[in-house]
């Protein structure tokens, strides 16, 4: 299962855990994705999964 937007594209971004001792080890940025229920322009509903960011988009727009 990817860790992808369907709108936006967004995705998993890498980065360090920086510990106090300012040790580096490598970790994962997962993107807020979540499943929604869209409603198509034909009547028909969809699963799709998109970012918070998006959904909140989605919200402002309707």
């Amino acid at each position: 299962m990817s860790r992808k937007c369907a709108i936006s594209g967004k995705g998993p971004m890498v980065g360090n855990n920086v510990s106090h001792a300012k040790n580096r080890t490598r970790r994962r940025f997962l993107p807020n994705i979540r499943t929604v229920r869209v409603t198509l322009e034909d009547g028909t509903t969809t699963k799709l999964k998109i970012s918070a960011k998006e959904l909140r988009t989605l919200k402002k727009h309707s």
